[in-house]
């Protein structure tokens, strides 16, 4: 099982997992991530993505749920926008019925 933990702000972190690679698995994956501009680390997600991707289409499943996939394109977008401040105080919001 993955091991959650949380940052130093309370936000949860992704969750981690430890692999044991043979030698020449490692210096491959090593060879990879130089390549790539990656670190050793990102170069094994991108790897492990694709290929659960390609097992999933060889399947015949869906790898996400449509719903699964919005949210974490959504939560990709909120936390790369910045934190704005108030300038001031929320106004008040007045609400008038309609007159028939």
């Amino acid at each position: 099982m993955a091991t959650r933990q949380n940052s130093s702000n309370g936000r949860p972190k992704s969750p981690r997992i430890q692999v044991v690679l043979p030698e020449l698995i490692c210096e491959q994956l090593n060879i990879l991530a130089t390549n790539e501009s990656r670190t050793v680390s990102n170069m094994a997600k991108v790897l492990i993505q694709e290929g659960i991707k390609k097992y999933f289409e060889k399947e015949g499943k869906a790898f996400f749920s449509e719903y699964d996939l919005n949210t974490d394109k959504f939560r990709d977008e909120l936390e790369k926008k910045s934190v704005k401040r108030l300038k001031r105080a929320p106004q008040r919001i007045r609400y008038y019925k309609q007159s028939d």
